[in-house]
């Protein structure tokens, strides 16, 4: 592991910094490098790994303490599960779908277009069997990835004109990551995948005519508001988006069990803080940009038709091109039969009477 390193406190120092054996880690302080492939202080998605940081620190008493790189600062964004997986580092933070060139499967583990809510997400994770199957694809690259937080359904889009109907769609360039971008392919858009430090700038010249980023919290931090007034709800290419704690397993073996414990502790309750944060600031950044002008305008009826068809051939795609792929798609499909029919009979009858 090239970036880490064990300080043993007292005696034996040198020998214990020497063997990196677990004894040596439980009289000493575990001190690693953790890129992120967001900045660090965006909201919600930077916040996320800063606060488990904090919290590994607290619960372990100064036991762990984890240094937090932003994107590109150790590792480029779109490389820290690499990095990881490589030994450079022993722990990184991403969203799943980031290393989807690993193996396509890893879309359903951050969100896909007409998929599962955070919380439906993290209960197939739970209690469903998804975790099983995650445990086992990112072992295939001596990873272990642990789920870390969730930004619940995004915006659909800032676009510089108005989309009234799929003509306006087509020969779009626009920001947007995951299967989503699959889908609008297939609808004429030319999907571009860039870093979130990138999309601003893109915007501002041109290069992009549309940018689906998180949602207003985020969107609002990056600016999204000073460059188009039109905000396009709710993102059907990703109804959550879930972001995880990834472990180099050689090193997480070296870890005595009580600081494995931790860290997963601190991960659920960064993960449940994140949640809050996004469902709380979400709320309010809204508010402000439509105060600001900010039009927040739905998909036509006819586009949100033609994004289902789309991701219905997007989806049986992926189904034959990827064994794994195959096996989560399994799972979920196990699981959504049953949710469906479950949040149609509760949240969307009480969303409904609630107005």
């Amino acid at each position: 592991m090239k970036r880490r390193t064990f300080l043993a406190s007292g005696a034996g120092l040198t020998a214990a910094a020497a063997t990196l054996a677990s004894p040596a880690v439980a009289q000493g302080v575990v001190q690693w490098d953790m890129p992120s492939c967001f900045p660090k202080a965006a909201p919600g998605v930077g916040t996320n790994v800063t606060r488990f940081a904090e919290l590994v620190g607290q619960m372990s008493d100064g036991r762990m303490q984890l240094t937090v790189y932003g994107a590109g600062e150790l590792v480029p964004p779109f490389a820290v599960e690499d990095a990881v997986q490589q030994g450079n580092v022993p722990i990184g933070h991403n969203t799943p779908y980031y290393a989807a060139s690993k193996s396509a499967a890893l879309h359903w583990f951050t969100g896909v277009p007409f998929g599962l809510t955070s919380t439906e997400h993290y209960a197939w994770l739970r209690w469903g069997g998804g975790q099983e199957i995650w445990d086992d694809i990112y072992a295939e690259r001596n990873l272990l990835p642990i789920y870390s937080g969730n930004s619940g359904v995004q915006s659909g889009g800032w676009f510089k004109s108005r989309i009234e109907g799929l003509e306006d769609l087509q020969g779009l360039n626009m920001r947007i990551a995951g299967l989503g971008g699959e889908m609008m392919r297939k609808l004429g858009v030319n999907a571009v995948l860039m870093p979130a430090t990138e999309i601003f700038q893109a915007l501002q010249s041109g290069a992009l005519d549309a940018a689906e980023w998180v949602g207003p919290l985020l969107d609002q931090a990056f600016g999204l508001q000073r460059i188009t007034n039109l905000c396009y709800t709710p993102a059907f290419a990703e109804p959550s988006a879930a972001l995880a704690v990834v472990f180099n397993k050689d090193a997480w073996a070296e870890l005595p069990a009580d600081l494995q414990a931790i860290c997963r502790a601190a991960s659920l309750q960064s993960a449940m803080e994140t949640q809050a944060q996004f469902d709380y600031f979400n709320v309010t950044a809204m508010a402000t940009m439509a105060s600001e002008g900010v039009e927040f305008l739905a998909f036509p009826d006819p586009v949100v038709a033609a994004m289902r068809t789309a991701w219905d051939e997007v989806r049986e795609e992926q189904r034959s091109a990827s064994a794994d792929a195959a096996r989560v798609l399994e799972s979920i499909e196990v699981f959504s039969a049953q949710a469906i029919p479950y949040s149609a009979a509760f949240d969307q009858r009480y969303l409904a009477g609630r107005g």
